[in-house]
């Protein structure tokens, strides 16, 4: 059985017109690009009095992030932090407590990076005094008890004072690494003085 050409037309004619409108809507998918939203650097959401809590395995709160304000950003999915402030409080840790002007947030939100007036203070223990250390970047690595810079960092103890380029610090272990330009100014321990 044979169809007619005149039935077989409009078939045809149906099936270009599909074809072509499918060609011009992959043309005009590739030109257009992302979404204009997605090519400005516009924030999605913000937050403000942010405080972010983690609690451990037993749990006990072991680490707190606030901030005065949050901005998340859709286009790179960057995380912008104002006035941040980050307590470590894990067990067998002394509390570690850092602040900032500014600051942005990992994607994971395992790791902070901390800029402008940057104050660490770890709270002294029975062994140890309290310490401070300023510096204008840190990144804290939340998981592993770890802070780091790569700038000029000073660290401030009870009768002693260390000053360098780059430091690691490892709250669990309490071993702090500087690792250029290092200077310290120890003074010698006061003896107490006998009673009558």
């Amino acid at each position: 059985m044979k169809l007619p050409t005149l039935r077989l037309f409009p078939l045809l004619l149906m099936l270009a017109l599909a074809l072509l409108t499918f060609w011009l809507e992959q043309i005009v998918r590739v030109d257009a690009g992302p979404h204009p939203s997605r090519q400005r650097h516009d924030p999605d959401y913000v937050v403000e009095r942010m405080n972010l809590v983690r609690y451990g395995a037993d749990g006990g709160v072991e680490s707190t992030l606030a901030a005065a304000k949050m901005i998340h950003y859709l286009d790179d999915d960057s995380t912008e932090l104002i006035a941040p402030r980050v307590v470590q409080s894990k067990p067998n840790e002394p509390r570690v407590t850092v602040t900032a002007q500014r600051g942005t947030l990992s994607q994971d939100g395992e790791e902070v990076f901390l800029y402008d007036d940057v104050l660490l203070v770890r709270d002294g223990t029975a062994g140890s005094p309290e310490a401070q250390m300023r510096t204008s970047f840190l990144h804290v690595v939340r998981a592993r008890s770890l802070v780091r810079t790569d700038q000029d960092i000073v660290i401030n103890e009870e009768g002693r004072m260390l000053s360098g380029r780059g430091m690691e610090y490892y709250n669990d272990s309490r071993q702090v690494f500087l690792r250029d330009r290092v200077r310290g100014r120890f003074e010698p321990k006061k003896k107490e003085q006998a009673t009558k």
